[in-house]
């Protein structure tokens, strides 16, 4: 999927060309058969290559997988799931991050979520 919005669509050549230690074309082609039938990829055909693209933008795939996360890992619960992300950062957040958080966390407070 990262290739995919990268590149915003690509074939299964270009999409195991972009991986890093790519398995076999066939398995890049059962993955991206998989991710059609789960409703993540669209494909058309162009001359006999398929070109794939996914369905949903980064951003709105981003808030679907988080939310699986927060209900799979945190049993819903926000402020676990933060302190989680803290706990594992590699790096110390700067004062100008941490300030960013509180501004989100205080803008979210107002707007009651």
């Amino acid at each position: 999927m990262d290739v995919l919005h990268r590149r915003e669509e690509a074939t299964a050549a270009e999409v195991r060309a972009a991986m890093p230690k790519p398995p076999g074309y066939s398995a890049v082609r059962a993955q991206l058969r998989i991710l059609e039938e789960k409703g993540y990829v669209k494909h058309r055909q162009e001359g006999a290559r398929y070109v794939f693209a996914p369905r949903e933008s980064r951003q709105t795939a981003g808030r679907s997988a988080l939310k699986r996360i927060l209900a799979t890992f945190f049993n819903g619960a926000v402020e676990h799931a933060v302190a989680g992300l803290l706990d594992a950062a590699d790096k110390k957040l700067s004062p100008a991050e941490l300030e960013k958080l509180q501004d989100v966390i205080k803008q979210a407070g107002k707007e009651g979520r």
